[in-house]
């Protein structure tokens, strides 16, 4: 039994970091490659920036969607690729529009006031990452949940999973980022960026793994009932 949850875990957790480094780094690299284009000087290209960072996360949500049930599976077998997909599309998206929209909303008021917001200092960006993380992850998990409602009991852990794992990767996100924006070469700049996506992926997943072998168990009970 031990080496069935071991098995999931290390699954779930590989599944998860490679996932999120493949998905996020793409997702960036087609919100920067979008976004340069645009003028976000002015409210119209604000808005647009905004709308095409939310639609970018349709590929972060298929890759991290598609490896999660991948992962999952052997152990939940009457759960539906379509399915997890769908529920995970669908709260990547709303996890953008919240993790996106303070920003977007400095951007607009910068630009309907022509003043620049002082940004703060690194700790107390952290420390907002880290409650952007608790509301993410509750957001993300929202539509999962649904999901392993009807097939686990005590899915509800499935949620605080979530807001746990990514209080600890938002931060690493952001410290992340904040790194490799200041290297100097951009070979540097992307090997910074893939390493920090991979390992926010690979707490992430590790953190909410270990819900999920607990509910795998609670599945494995219900089985043996019946």
């Amino acid at each position: 039994m031990n080496k069935k949850k071991n098995a999931l875990w290390f699954r779930w957790t590989a599944a998860n970091a490679l996932a999120e480094m493949a998905g996020l780094g793409a997702t960036f690299a087609t919100i920067g490659l979008l976004v340069s284009r645009i003028n976000t000087q002015q409210m119209t290209g604000i808005l647009l920036a905004f709308l095409l960072t939310v639609l970018s996360g349709a590929i972060e949500a298929t890759l991290v969607g598609f490896a999660q049930w991948w992962a999952m599976h052997p152990w939940f077998q009457t759960i539906g690729r379509f399915a997890w997909w769908r529920a995970t599309f669908i709260g990547a998206l709303l996890g953008y529009v919240l993790g996106y929209l303070p920003s977007t909303l400095m951007g607009m008021s910068e630009a309907a006031t022509q003043t620049v917001q002082v940004e703060p200092p690194e700790w107390m960006t952290l420390l907002l990452a880290a409650g952007l993380g608790i509301a993410a992850g509750a957001v993300l998990s929202f539509a999962q949940w649904l999901v392993l409602r009807k097939k686990v009991k005590k899915a509800g852990l499935w949620i605080p999973a979530n807001m746990l794992a990514w209080a600890v990767g938002m931060p690493i996100i952001f410290l992340g980022m904040d790194i490799a924006f200041k290297m100097s070469e951009a070979w540097q700049l992307v090997l910074v960026i893939l390493g920090t996506l991979l390992a926010a992926g690979l707490f992430v997943g590790a953190i909410h793994g270990r819900f999920l072998v607990v509910l795998a168990g609670k599945r494995r009970a219900d089985i043996l009932r019946t």
